[in-house]
C-alpha cells in the first residue's frame, strides 16, 4: 500500500492516467483507503481533503488521479435567468443548509427530498441528473473585464 499525505503539483502529463474512483463523502475525509483501477492500494493520511482531478502518485509509467464518482443531483437551469433570481435560488438552497455548486448555466445540489420540496414550493423547474457534484465550487460565468482589486498594506492580515 502506498501512503499519501498530499496531492502532487509537479507531475508528468505524458504518463498514462490511472483513476482512483471515490465517492464524494469519502473524498471529503482526511483518512481513508482506496484502490486504483489497476489494483494499486492507497492509504490517505491527508493534511487537507483531496479534490476531483488531483494527482496523488506517479510511477515510471503512470500517474494516479482522483476521480470523484458521479451521483444523483438536481440541476436548475440558470440560462437566461436574472442574476437576482439565480442568487435567490442559491440563497434558498443555502438557507436549508444544503450544499450546492454552480457550473456555467446551471446550479447543482444533491438529490435529496428537502431540495425537491424546496424547488417545488418556490416553483423552480429542476431535472434529476447524474453528475460529479463538487459542493462549494462556483463558476462565475462571466469574463472579468476589470483588473482584480488588490488590497493595500493596511488591509493585509
Amino acid at each position: 500500500m502506498i501512503l499519501i499525505h498530499n496531492s502532487i503539483a509537479d507531475f508528468d502529463q505524458s504518463l498514462t492516467v490511472v483513476p482512483l474512483k471515490i465517492e464524494r463523502r469519502r473524498l471529503a475525509k482526511r483518512i481513508w483507503r482506496g484502490r486504483a483501477e489497476d489494483g494499486v492500494e492507497f492509504g490517505c493520511q491527508l493534511e487537507r481533503p483531496l479534490k476531483h482531478g488531483a494527482v496523488i502518485h506517479q510511477s515510471a509509467t503512470a500517474r494516479y488521479v482522483i476521480e470523484q464518482t458521479p451521483e444523483p443531483v438536481l440541476s436548475v437551469d440558470l440560462e437566461g435567468m436574472a442574476p437576482s433570481a439565480a442568487a435567490a435560488i442559491g440563497w434558498a438552497v443555502g438557507n436549508l443548509h444544503l450544499e450546492c455548486c454552480t457550473e456555467p448555466g446551471r446550479l447543482l445540489t444533491a438529490d435529496e427530498p428537502a431540495a425537491r420540496q424546496l424547488f417545488d414550493r418556490i416553483q423552480i423547474t429542476y431535472t434529476s441528473v447524474v453528475a460529479v457534484f463538487r459542493a462549494g465550487r462556483f463558476s462565475r460565468g462571466l469574463a472579468v473585464t476589470q483588473p482584480a482589486h488588490e488590497l493595500g498594506p493596511s488591509h493585509q492580515h
